[in-house]
């Protein structure tokens, strides 16, 4: 008589790796990163406002300024938000040089609001006075100059400038702890000095006019430092580093994918 003897059913094996707590940090990190490159469509959106000084006078649709305030809303939030999410990470490399970062990032959002905020209140005039019957036009083109020269002067110290603090500050945490390939912050730690270089330069001649000619290709390492900082983060995440060899989450594991390779 043949015994038929039955194995215990085989598990099937987990359908995903869950994602870790750092994973999590990096990729959240990482988009932070990635949405403040949508604010690149307001070079565009403002030429009317800033390039004719009569804007103000002259009648149409708000849509432009509107849609490019919202734009740097949100890329002034995303800023905030790549230093707030780092912050636990970094700081256990230095966490002197971590916190400047946030308080870095937190200033060149409160620039930026005030750049959106002066060309909004040009949206208002516009619609409150722009046509109305007997408004002072000399005056309202001087007020709109002025909103104008706001934005630029904050356009270049907090969008231009700061960048390159924050460069030099969580790029040199990068490089020391290791966390993503050490050739993503050397363009920061190289681009930084040379944008500075140049904002300096523009800043001494009185004018608060966008970087142009050979000075405007020192925005590109800076603008490719934090592009690739974005992208990595979010396709791989961090590297094994010692500082994150003590951030597993409760009932996860390194080898479960806490720290991507």
């Amino acid at each position: 008589m043949a015994i038929t003897v039955r194995t215990p059913a085989t598990k099937p094996p987990a359908k995903g790796i869950p994602m870790g707590s750092t994973r999590k940090t990096a990729l959240v990190a990482g988009v932070f990163y990635l949405i403040t490159f949508i604010s690149i469509p307001t070079l565009a959106l403002y030429g009317p406002v800033k390039n004719h000084r009569d804007w103000i006078l002259s009648s149409g649709a708000n849509t432009g300024v509107l849609w490019g305030g919202f734009l740097e809303v949100i890329v002034a939030l995303a800023g905030i938000g790549t230093a707030v999410t780092l912050y636990p990470v970094v700081k256990r490399q230095n966490e002197g040089v971590a916190l400047g970062f946030v308080a870095a990032r937190v200033l060149e959002a409160g620039m930026i609001f005030t750049g959106v905020v002066s060309l909004l209140s040009l949206v208002t005039l516009r619609h409150d006075l722009g046509g109305t019957a007997g408004a002072n036009a000399a005056a309202l083109v001087t007020t709109g100059a002025s909103h104008v020269a706001i934005y630029n002067w904050t356009f270049l110290l907090g969008q231009t400038l700061m960048p390159c603090v924050n460069a030099l500050l969580l790029g040199s945490l990068m490089y020391r702890s290791r966390l993503v390939p050490r050739v993503i912050p050397v363009l920061g730690l190289i681009g930084a000095p040379l944008l500075i270089t140049a904002v300096i330069a523009t800043l001494f001649t009185g004018h608060a006019h966008a970087l142009t000619g050979a000075p405007a290709l020192a925005v590109l390492p800076v603008a490719a430092w934090e592009f690739s900082l974005g992208v990595w983060l979010v396709v791989k995440g961090f590297k094994p580093s010692p500082i994150t060899a003590g951030m597993v989450a409760p009932g996860t594991s390194p080898a479960h994918g806490d720290v991507a390779v």
